[in-house]
C-alpha cells in the first residue's frame, strides 16, 4: 500500500487549515474550496470517500472528540430542542425532502428520493461545531446545534436502512422499520451505558498517564463497534460514552487530563482538516458516475434539492420551536421566551457533511434482482452538491447573519466575575484545608515552603480578578500578560544555561530531557495560574 497519497492528504489539509486562521473565512469552507480545486490538479491522486472506511474509522473519534468537550448538563437541559431536531426533524426531512425530490426530479423513482432524503437530512456534527466556534452563536444557540449534530446521525443512518431496504426490494415493512429504528436507538443508548462505568473505572485506576491516553484513543473505537455488533447505533454508543467521561473527566489524574487534551486536540485537528479537504476531492469522481445525465441538467436538479433542504428545515425549526411553548405552560416557566432569531439562527445552521457524502457511496449499485439502482449516480451528485451547497451558501453567509442580527455575544467581564468569585471560593476552603494539615505535626514545613504554598494559592485567588483591573499605561498589558511574559522570559534564561551545559557535556542528554520537562510545566502552571484557568 502507497501511504505518500495519505501523508499528503493530511499534510496538505493541515497547511490549509493553519492558514485558514489567518483569513476571516472559516477553515471548513476553504479545506473544501482547496479539495475542490486540487481534485483536478495534475498528478492528484483519487480520493474516494468509502462508507466501510469513514463510518467506523473516521466518525467515532469525530463524535468523541465533540461530545467529550459538551456540556451534559446543558444538553439535559435542552432536550426537548435537541430531540425535535435529531429525532423530528431527521424523520420529517427524510420524508419531505424526498417527496419533493420526487415531485422536481423528472424520473427520480420514490423509493431513490426517499433514499436521497435520509442520505441529506441530518447536519453535520463537525460543521457544526467549526462554525458555530468560528462565530461565536449564543450560547443556548450552540448548545441546541451540538447536541442536534451529535445524535441525528443515528436517526438518519437507521432511516436509511429502512427506506434503502424498500429501494433494493427487501421490502421491509413499517413494523419492521418502526423495530430497526427502536433496536438502534435503544440499543445504542443501552451499549453506551453498559460500557460507560466500567471504561471509566479503567481511566481512574491506570496508574501510567500513556496507557491511560491509549486507552482514550480507544474508546470511541470500542463503543462504536460493540454496538454495531448487536446491530445497535455505534454513534449513539460513543456519545453516551463520550457524554459520561467528559463530565467525570475531573476525576481522572492531571497529568492524564493534560496529555490527553493536547493528543486529542491535535486528533480531532488532522481528522477534521482531512475530512472538509475529502469533500471536496469528490467532484470529479461524482461527476464521471453522472451517467446519462447531462451536467446542465443535473445542476437545475441540484438547486431544487437544495432549495427544499433549506425550506423543509424552517418548516420544521419555527413550528417546533414555538408550538411546545404555546401548548405548555410548565414549558413557558422553565425556559422562558424564546428570542425570535433563535429559530432563525437554529434553522439557517443547517450545513451538512461527510457522512452524508459516505453515506451515499454506500448506495449498492445494483437492487436485490440484479437490477441497478435507479438514479444511483444522480443521488450521489445531488448528495455532493447539496452538502457543498449547505457548506458554502450557509456557511459563508452565517457570520454575516450573525452580525445583522446583533446577536448578545458571551458577557466576557461577568464570565470573569463568577470564575473570579469561584475561585474565591475555592481558595478559602483550601487555606483552611491547609492550615487544618500543617497543625499535624506530620505535615510540618520550612517555613519558606510553607510560604511558598500560600502565595501559590493566593496567586490563583487573585489572578481572575486581577483581569478586570485596568491595563499597564505604558505597556497595555494587563497583569496577567505582565506576569506571564516575565516567568516566560526567566524560564527561557535558564533553558538557555541547560542546553550550554549539555553542549560543554557538563550533563548528558537525558538529564538535559529531564531538566526542560520541568521547565515545561513550570511554564504551563505559570500559563494557567495567570491565565486563570487553572488546568
Amino acid at each position: 500500500m502507497d501511504a505518500l497519497p495519505l501523508v499528503a492528504l493530511v499534510a496538505a489539509s493541515a497547511a490549509v487549515a493553519g492558514a485558514a486562521r489567518r483569513t476571516p473565512v472559516p477553515a471548513p469552507l476553504l479545506l473544501v474550496a482547496a479539495g475542490l480545486l486540487a481534485s483536478y490538479l495534475p498528478g492528484v491522486p483519487s480520493y474516494t470517500l468509502d462508507a466501510h472506511v469513514v463510518l467506523p474509522l473516521l466518525l467515532p473519534p469525530l463524535l468523541y472528540t465533540a461530545a467529550v468537550d459538551s456540556s451534559y448538563l446543558d444538553l439535559r437541559a435542552n432536550l426537548r430542542p435537541v430531540a425535535l431536531l435529531s429525532v423530528g426533524y431527521v424523520l420529517f426531512a427524510t420524508f419531505a425532502v424526498g417527496w419533493l425530490a420526487y415531485l422536481l426530479v423528472p424520473d427520480l423513482p420514490l423509493t431513490a428520493a426517499l433514499v436521497l432524503g435520509a442520505v441529506i437530512a441530518p447536519p453535520d456534527a463537525v460543521t457544526a461545531a467549526a462554525i458555530a466556534r468560528r462565530v461565536g452563536l449564543p450560547a443556548r444557540v450552540t448548545t441546541i446545534l451540538q447536541g442536534e449534530s451529535l445524535v441525528n446521525d443515528a436517526t438518519a443512518i437507521t432511516a436509511f436502512k429502512v427506506v434503502l431496504a424498500a429501494a433494493v426490494g427487501e421490502g421491509m415493512g413499517w413494523g419492521e422499520g418502526i423495530g430497526e429504528f427502536l433496536l438502534a436507538s435503544v440499543g445504542g443508548v443501552g451499549v453506551g451505558l453498559l460500557l460507560m462505568v466500567p471504561l471509566h473505572w479503567l481511566r481512574t485506576h491506570l496508574r501510567e498517564a500513556l496507557l491511560q491516553n491509549t486507552l482514550s484513543l480507544l474508546i470511541p473505537f470500542v463503543a462504536y463497534a460493540a454496538a454495531e455488533r448487536v446491530h445497535a447505533s455505534g454513534v449513539l454508543a460513543v456519545v453516551v460514552v463520550a457524554l459520561y467521561l467528559g463530565h467525570r473527566s475531573w476525576q481522572v489524574d492531571f497529568a492524564t487530563r493534560l496529555q490527553e487534551a493536547a493528543v486529542w486536540k491535535m486528533v480531532a485537528f488532522v481528522l477534521e482538516s482531512a475530512v472538509f479537504a475529502l469533500i471536496g476531492l469528490q467532484l470529479p469522481f461524482v461527476l464521471r458516475e453522472l451517467g446519462t445525465y447531462s451536467v446542465l441538467e443535473a445542476v437545475q436538479y441540484a438547486v431544487l434539492v437544495f432549495v427544499a433542504v433549506v425550506v423543509v428545515r424552517f418548516l420544521w425549526v419555527y413550528p417546533a420551536s414555538y408550538l411546545p411553548l404555546w401548548l405548555s405552560r410548565r414549558i413557558r416557566e422553565r425556559e422562558g421566551p424564546l428570542p425570535p432569531t433563535s429559530p432563525l439562527i437554529v434553522g439557517w445552521a443547517g450545513m451538512r457533511g461527510v457522512v452524508s457524502l459516505a453515506i451515499a457511496f454506500s448506495i449498492p449499485v445494483v437492487t436485490h434482482d440484479g437490477a441497478d439502482f435507479p438514479a444511483r449516480s444522480l443521488v450521489l451528485f445531488l448528495t455532493f452538491t447539496t452538502v457543498i451547497g449547505t457548506l458554502v451558501v450557509q456557511g459563508l453567509s452565517l457570520p454575516l447573519l450573525v452580525r445583522v442580527l446583533k446577536l448578545p455575544g458571551r458577557d466576557e467581564r461577568a464570565e470573569t466575575l463568577a470564575e473570579a468569585q469561584a475561585q474565591s471560593e475555592a481558595s478559602t476552603v483550601a487555606d483552611a484545608r491547609l492550615d487544618a494539615l500543617l497543625a499535624d505535626p506530620r505535615n510540618a514545613l520550612p517555613d519558606p515552603l510553607t510560604e511558598r504554598l500560600r502565595t501559590v494559592m493566593e496567586r490563583r485567588r487573585n489572578a481572575v480578578w486581577e483581569r478586570l483591573g485596568r491595563p499597564n499605561p505604558v505597556t497595555g498589558e494587563s497583569a496577567d500578560d505582565t506576569y506571564r511574559r516575565l516567568a516566560r522570559e526567566m524560564i527561557a534564561a535558564e533553558r538557555e544555561v541547560f542546553v550550554r551545559l549539555r553542549d560543554e557535556r557538563r550533563i548528558d542528554d537525558e538529564m538535559l530531557r529531564a531538566l526542560l520537562r520541568r521547565l515545561d510545566l513550570e511554564e504551563a502552571a505559570a500559563y494557567r495560574e495567570s491565565d486563570g484557568s487553572g488546568g
